[in-house]
């Protein structure tokens, strides 16, 4: 068998993705949002707890990683051909230090997730059973997937720095075809954003929430932004984030009610609401004259640095299945 050969000057980097990605966040940030949006719909689905969730994928995302130092690859077909699967041993103390939460609350939910059925141990198995909770093949999670990357790919190319052209039926075959090894690395994205929103927000379900009315506001948001926009990284990304808070401030008409973000999320309105109420106190959230919820300019000094450090993780995501799709 002949060795096969890597044009490397077709190869990106972190900084590349991640620079490309900022500039052109105008085109992007829509699109990003409602990604993330219905991934965390999905998440607090599977339990109606966002925690149990992050537990489950924690578990997984740790298996996957001793398939792929063992060079062990799963398609997307093969790791769902069961409904059982096989998890690396874990301990408590483990699955607290990554998810940096409390030895209690981790404890507590391994122990509900045992009620349930999804863990199970039989003789030194540990087993997660699959069958027992909704949205387990994330068919339309890999769809939302492959189009935000199909989009990266076309501005990319426009910039000239990505070579391929690509269609959004062929990412999602390659993600599909290396799905251990691509969905480990979206795990390796998703679970420090969670870990991260939580410690900002206090619960996660309070971020989903906060996420919930930013995604409003980006829909309603009215761009106008200049078609020869300057080739700084940080106008196009800030000018987007800062447009929809002060465009939404300025406008009395499009936030979103208590009953929305219900209906929307699935979380209980007795929940909406004091969640709401959180926001509010601490300056996040504010109500318009219809009592519907919007940002406030807040958010552009809390929220902003910290997404920043988000996407470094998402720009190392995109790097990474782009270089596997240039391969491919």
């Amino acid at each position: 068998m002949s060795l096969r050969q890597i044009d490397f000057s077709r190869v990106l980097n972190d900084d590349q993705v991640y620079d490309h990605m900022m500039r052109s966040y105008d085109q992007l940030g829509r699109d990003w949002i409602v990604h993330q949006w219905s991934w965390m719909n999905n998440v607090y689905k599977a339990f109606k707890d966002h925690y149990k969730y992050l537990i489950v994928i924690s578990l997984i995302e740790k298996t996957l990683q001793f398939y792929d130092q063992m060079n062990i690859q799963h398609t997307f077909d093969q790791f769902y051909s069961k409904s059982n699967l096989q998890i690396e041993k874990f301990s408590i103390t483990e699955l607290c230090e990554k998810l940096q939460l409390p030895k209690e609350t981790v404890r507590r939910k391994v122990l509900e997730l045992e009620k349930l059925g999804v863990l199970k141990r039989i003789k030194k198995q540990i087993i997660i059973d699959r069958s027992v909770f909704s949205q387990v093949k994330p068919e339309r999670q890999i769809k939302l997937t492959a189009k935000y990357i199909y989009l990266i790919s076309e501005i990319f190319n426009k910039d000239g720095i990505y070579p391929k052209k690509l269609e959004t039926k062929y990412i999602e075959q390659v993600i599909k075809k290396n799905f251990g090894l691509c969905w480990r690395w979206f795990y390796r994205m998703q679970i420090p954003m969670i870990i991260g929103y939580h410690e900002a927000f206090d619960d996660v379900a309070t971020f989903h929430l906060w996420g919930t009315v930013v995604m409003n506001q980006a829909f309603n948001y009215k761009k106008n932004m200049d078609e020869t926009n300057v080739h700084s990284l940080t106008p196009d990304y800030m000018k987007f984030n800062k447009g929809i808070v002060t465009d939404q401030e300025n406008d009395q008409t499009t936030g979103v009610s208590a009953m929305s973000l219900s209906d929307m999320t699935d979380i209980p309105r007795a929940t909406v609401i004091r969640k709401c109420k959180y926001l509010v106190n601490q300056g996040y959230l504010k109500l318009n004259n219809k009592k519907h919820y919007v940002l406030t300019g807040m958010n552009i000094d809390r929220i902003l640095p910290y997404q920043r450090r988000v996407f470094k993780n998402k720009a190392k995501f995109l790097r990474k299945t782009l270089n596997l799709l240039t391969i491919s």
